[in-house]
């Protein structure tokens, strides 16, 4: 029997975690090394989205009527775009973390999992960062009368939401990672759809309510229920709607499982097809 089937994979990374944060630290250095605002470009990305199209869509449009959104744009755009940044960043380096790191995946046996984990861990750090952005402009919108905060039981069910994400992300981002291995082209069609992507996920608009073809096929996207969750905790102090998002928790298991398990099973070839 090969290795992954003999040692349970927990125990296994569990070994490896000094890796799995070295790796991370590593990450984290690379993408912010000579740059001149360094780690605050996980607050501007998301932040200058947020500029942008707020710009649009309470300069060219009246976001309230026309999107029937009944809280500050800003507010609304950033608490979807900190979560979907999180989401895109995660991925994207997920789908190049094997290839970037030929060197150890050919030479070095440890849980070839630690890649993409690292990815992802690199990049919650970055979310966390973005969301204390997203305090400061609720407690200004709450200060200039716009908005109204109010403290609800909603906001303990938060933890749940961010693991519900990094479930769905560590999933896809094992199947990425392992597609790109075998065939390389997978980065540029990540790339185009990716931001695609964006707008069929209720980040910067919400989804049609007109019971259209295209408001149910929108609907089949895991991510809108949970940028809707983020939004309802945070937000409006609410529970999330309990069927659109028992429906994103189910997604999230089957595909952190079988992304996990179709990994494992085919991570004794990463090194002759490298």
């Amino acid at each position: 029997m090969r290795a992954w089937a003999i040692t349970p994979i927990p125990v296994e990374l569990r070994r490896f975690r000094d890796l799995l944060l070295s790796l991370t630290w590593r990450d984290l250095r690379v993408r912010y090394k000579q740059s001149i605002l360094g780690i605050g470009w996980a607050v501007l990305l998301p932040f200058s989205m947020m500029l942008m199209f707020t710009f649009v869509f309470t300069r060219a449009i009246d976001a309230s009527l026309v999107l029937g959104i009944d809280l500050p744009y800003a507010l609304y755009a950033y608490s979807g775009l900190v979560p979907w940044t999180f989401f895109s960043v995660s991925l994207g380096g997920c789908v190049s973390s094997l290839v970037a790191n030929r060197n150890l995946v050919t030479k070095v046996y440890f849980p070839r999992e630690v890649f993409p984990l690292s990815c992802i861990a690199g990049s919650f750090v970055d979310f966390c960062l973005a969301m204390s952005v997203l305090a400061g402009l609720m407690l200004y919108f709450h200060a200039s009368g716009e908005w109204s905060f109010k403290l609800a039981p909603s906001l303990l069910f938060l933890p749940v939401v961010v693991a519900v994400q990094i479930a769905i992300t560590i999933g896809l981002g094992m199947f990425l990672a392992m597609a790109n291995l075998f065939y390389r082209d997978v980065r540029q069609v990540f790339g185009a759809g990716i931001q695609l992507a964006l707008f069929v996920s209720a980040v910067v608009v919400p989804v049609p309510q007109d019971g259209s073809l295209l408001a149910r096929l929108i609907s089949i996207n895991p991510m809108v229920p949970i940028i809707g969750a983020y939004r309802d905790c945070i937000l409006y102090g609410r529970w999330p709607d309990a069927g659109g998002f028992a429906y994103a928790v189910v997604f999230s298991l089957v595909l952190l499982c079988g992304g996990w398990f179709f990994f494992r099973r085919a991570s004794y070839r990463f090194a002759e097809c490298i």
